[in-house]
């Protein structure tokens, strides 16, 4: 499926390049902007961003349970992940409201 329509990348190639960074270092954060700069590629309009992290947090989560990595760890990361997925969401949010004001 295609995911990034500005830089033609399938939810396949994101999926590879988090795999990659994770067997690197498996309890890294990992965001949409490494994953693109690992594939040499920039966020162009950034609409797809939000379907990217949903991707990270999917594929980080099937490779701890390949790994058999342990309950509590999964869990911090997944809470450290999505904390991090919702004040992105929200500054978003924010910044979108601000530029729509009249001076």
């Amino acid at each position: 499926m295609l995911v990034c329509s500005c830089n033609y990348i399938t939810d396949k190639e994101i999926r590879e390049v988090i795999t990659e960074l994770l067997d690197r270092d498996c309890w890294q954060l990992i965001v949409p902007a490494k994953v693109y700069h690992a594939m040499e590629k920039r966020g162009r309009c950034c609409g797809c961003f939000p379907n990217v992290v949903d991707i990270i947090i999917q594929t980080t989560e099937e490779y701890h349970a390949r790994r058999h990595s342990t309950e509590a760890e999964i869990f911090d990361f997944m809470s450290r992940l999505k904390k991090f997925h919702e004040d992105n969401r929200r500054a978003d949010i924010e910044r979108r409201q601000k530029s729509h004001r009249a001076a």
